[in-house]
Parts: structure tokens; sequence; C-alpha cells
């Protein structure tokens, strides 16, 4: 690690203040109950149905998580509907949406998604619409080529909205010393109010 990596530095300058890092960064993805299971909550909006899980390439043992959620949904919903309940539920006032060049896809049964940046991992999915932070131009083309709308997000934005459920559960756990944490009483969990999606739409 070196000072004149801006990220390597940031971690170096931590450390030399005495300030640990953990980074659980894609065992949130994965999780039960961690970001990706969010999302799914964010499409569900309510109905009463399961996730099935996404994973990228061969699949895991049941009942682990996985990188991506599937949910498919009890009734079906109009497209504008599922995106101004992405919307709403991560406060956002634009998405990037593309619509399917093979198919007509204004009812929605079947929703994909992965937090981050999706592309690689929901194309090929069974899906009517993918739902992600971002995904590559070409990734873009091949799903609306090949019969899927793609509703674009901001990487981060799809992250950052899980924070105040994870301070929750890290407060909680924290206080009752349940789990593999233990008794750690006395200790605050708070989210930054510094830390935000570094681009902004003008």
């Amino acid at each position: 690690m070196t000072l004149s990596n801006s990220i390597q530095k940031s971690l170096l300058l931590c450390a030399a203040h005495g300030i640990s890092v953990y980074s659980p960064h894609t065992a949130l993805d994965s999780v039960n109950g961690g970001i990706n299971d969010w999302l799914a909550g964010v499409v569900v909006d309510g109905q009463k149905t399961g996730f099935e899980k996404v994973y990228a390439g061969a699949e895991k043992e049941p009942g682990v998580g996985g990188e991506g959620r599937l949910v498919r949904l009890e009734q079906e919903i109009e497209m504008d509907i599922l995106v101004q309940r992405i919307k709403r539920h991560l406060k956002l006032d634009k998405v990037e949406v593309a619509y399917s060049t093979s198919r007509d896809l204004k009812k929605i049964k079947s929703v994909s998604m992965c937090a981050g940046a999706g592309g690689s991992m929901l194309l090929g999915t069974d899906a009517d619409v993918y739902f992600t932070g971002e995904m590559s131009h070409h990734e873009v083309l091949a799903a609306v080529a090949s019969g899927h709308n793609v509703v674009l997000c901001g990487h981060t934005n799809t992250e950052r909205g899980y924070l105040p459920t994870l301070a929750k559960n890290l407060a909680e756990e924290l206080k009752s010393g349940s789990g593999y944490i233990g008794e750690a009483k006395g200790l605050d969990v708070h989210v930054s109010q510094q830390d935000r999606h570094p681009l902004i739409a003008i």
C-alpha cells in the first residue's frame, strides 16, 4: 500500500490514527437480510412473495444467500409504477430506464436485481426487468435486445439506503451481545453524514 494511491492513502491515514476499517461489501450484498433482500423489498412493496436467489457462476448451497435476487410478483404491475416505486424508496428524483426492443413490457411480472454494478450478474436471468446501479453501454444494449427492460439508479444509490438498517442491526447486536460480536456496551453506531454518491446531475 502506498500514499500515492488515493484509496490506499485514506486507509493508511486511518491506520495511522488508530482507526480500524472493515468493509463487508460483497458479504452485505449476498447475506440473507442484506442489501439485495432490501432492494427486493423495494420491488415487492408489500406483496407477499418470496425472493429467489441469483448467483454469480455456479449455484451455491441453498440458504447461504446469493449475489442477486429475483422477484416474481403475485400481481403484474405497470412499468411506470415499478419505476416510481424504486424512485420513492431510494429517494431519487431521476433514474435511467431502457425499454426492450424485442417485446412489449409495459406490464411487469418479474424483476431481477443486484446492488452496485449488476450487468454481468443479471444478463441471462429470466426476468422482465433488470434493476441495478450501473451497467455498461453494451450490457444495456444486450439486455434490451434480448427482451428485458433496464432500470439504472447509480451504483451507490442502490446501496446507501440500506445503511440505516445496517446501523440499527449493529446497534442491537452490540447491545445484546448475541451472535458473533459479543458484548460491547458503550459503543455507538453512526451513519456518515458526509459520504454520498459522487455524481450529481446538472
